[in-house]
Parts: C-alpha cells; structure tokens; sequence
C-alpha cells in the first residue's frame, strides 16, 4: 500500500522552532514527527511513504537519502499551498502501488490501529474509511455520523458550535480509493469540506472508533503533550525511561525532572528544575534554572538561575 503523508504547513505555531528547520523532522523523542506520524502502520504495510510538502524540501530529501527510516520517501512538492484536496491530487502520480492509499495528517501522533481500520474497510466495502475519535467539542473538527452498521452517512468540516451531528470526529488518517483519488480536479481545495460530504451522502464512507491516544503536535502545549504520549506508551527505541521521563543517549540530568523528554546530548544542570517541557539535542539548561511547559531547542540554552514557563526557546 501506498502511504501519503500530508505535511505542507510551515509550522507557524511552532517559531521558532521551525525557522529554518522542517517541522515533520522536529524530534519527538528519538523519531522525527514524520517517523511518529506514519509509525501506527503495520511495517508489513509501507516500504515507501510519498511526503505532500512545501516548505524544507531540501532538508526532507536530505533526511530521505539517510536512509534512516525503514522505507522509501519521496517528496511531493507544492509550489504553492493547494489545500489538503489540491495536496492529495497533485501527489497521485507518485502513489504507484496497488490497492487502497492511506492518507495521515501529518501532525497527529495516535494510537489509531490502522490494520483493524484497513479490515472495516475492506468489510464495509468503502471507497473511503476514516479513523474516529471522541471529543468534547468537535466544533473545531471534521465531524462525522456514524450508524450502527459502522457506515458514515453525513461528514460536517468545522461545523457551528451546536450544529454538529455527534462527538466523533475525523482523526487524521483515512483509507481512501484509487477510484476517489483519480476522480480529484486540479487546484487548491479541501478534502473535508469538498469531498468527503459527497461520499458520505452516497453511502460509501466507513468509519472506526478508537482508543488510546490522539494528540495534534502542531502548537507548543500539544508537542509537549505528544512527546508525553510517546513516553508513556513507551514509544522509543533508545535511551531509558525513568517514570514519567524520557532520557536520550548521552543526556546527563543532575537536576530534578518531572514528565519531560530530555534529548540526546542535552544537559541538565544541579539545580535545574523542569516540568512539563521537551528538551531537544543538545540542549543545556544551566545550574538553578526553572522551566515549566516550554520547548527547548537544538543546541539552545537557558541561563542560569532563569525561571521560564510556556515558551520555545530556540537560541
């Protein structure tokens, strides 16, 4: 199966982390977002995952020919941002394989079980099934009204708060149709408000409920809460889990840490409190510093005796 990983956003809500830097390869853990994003499908299922991007291409190619990820990347390039519909459209000429594609958004780190949504799929006979998740308030998703027969009747982008048809909504990834996808026009438009309504009208959109864990990495206090996720479900190969921590391989913490990642390399100095924050690569954080809710960069440093909260700090 083919693997199409929507990522064309230029992470604003992340500077500046991402000033100058991809944000599908910021590091949660010891993975990049990309690798968290496509790591709930079955190894068995992708040997190559085509990329939608326009912005740090180079970086993205760079990171394909490391070869560190266990498949193929490609790169789907927009010029121009096209819309999540323009973004699938115009990466179907690289999607080659045969059968089925599944599309992530991807900014999502879930506990989705893509081959139990691959089987209804195939069960329900669908030419699109999407992943389902429970909120409180779906105002601000894809919503989705699910019967009984696991079969999608009517799909709502964003609806108005009190005009949604249920709590589930669109978690990110989907199984759709090559009949669908070669059926898309060209140009800039959205697969939520302009597709998925009519199949769900024509009674050909499947849906699945799961549980576990859905976190949108995309703004500050959600990485952070991703990198948590992966923590606790222990979603990392190197380095060591102590509690509700996660240290990199080489990282040195003398201070006292509660629910943080701690990258490769990053040094916490005697004295240093943290909570709540991610510390990236390299990373120092200096003797008596208090750092609550914030994201530490690459290399970046806070002072001595400094107290910050709620923060990127990138320099």
């Amino acid at each position: 199966m083919d693997v199409l990983v929507l990522a064309g956003g230029l992470g604003t809500r992340l500077r500046p982390l991402t000033e100058g830097r991809a944000k599908p390869l910021l590091r949660i853990l010891d993975k990049t977002l990309l690798e968290r994003v496509v790591e709930c499908v079955p190894e068995d299922l992708v040997d190559r995952v085509v990329v939608a991007a326009g912005y740090g291409v180079d970086e993205i190619v760079q990171f394909s020919e490391s070869r560190i990820a266990p498949y193929d990347i490609l790169l789907s390039v927009e010029s121009e941002p096209l819309g999540t519909g323009g973004a699938v459209a115009h990466a179907v000429p690289m999607l080659t394989g045969t059968g089925p594609v599944i599309i992530l958004n991807g900014d999502l780190i879930s506990s989705v079980d893509v081959r139990s949504l691959l089987s209804h799929h195939q069960k329900t006979s669908a030419s699109a099934t999407l992943s389902l998740w429970e909120v409180e308030d779906p105002s601000r998703f894809g919503v989705c009204d699910l019967d009984d027969s696991g079969m999608i009747r009517r799909f709502q982008e964003k609806p108005d708060k009190g005009t949604e048809f249920s709590n589930l909504i669109n978690a990110g990834c989907s199984i759709v149709e090559r009949s669908i996808l070669n059926s898309l026009p060209t140009g800039k438009f959205s697969m939520e408000r302009e597709v998925f309504p009519d199949i769900a009208e024509s009674g050909s959109m499947a849906g699945l409920v799961f549980e576990g864990y859905f976190v949108d990495a995309g703004t500050p206090s959600s990485f952070i809460q991703a990198a948590s996720a992966c923590i606790l479900n222990n979603r990392f190969s190197t380095g060591r889990r102590e509690g509700n921590n996660w240290f990199g391989e080489g990282s040195v913490s003398e201070g006292v840490v509660e629910n943080c990642s701690i990258g490769p390399g990053a040094i916490v100095s005697p004295g240093a409190r943290l909570s709540d924050s991610v510390i990236l690569d390299g990373a120092h954080i200096e003797e008596g510093a208090i750092v609550n809710s914030c994201i530490v960069g690459r290399g970046a440093t806070v002072p001595a005796n400094s107290d910050v909260s709620n923060k990127i700090i990138a320099y």
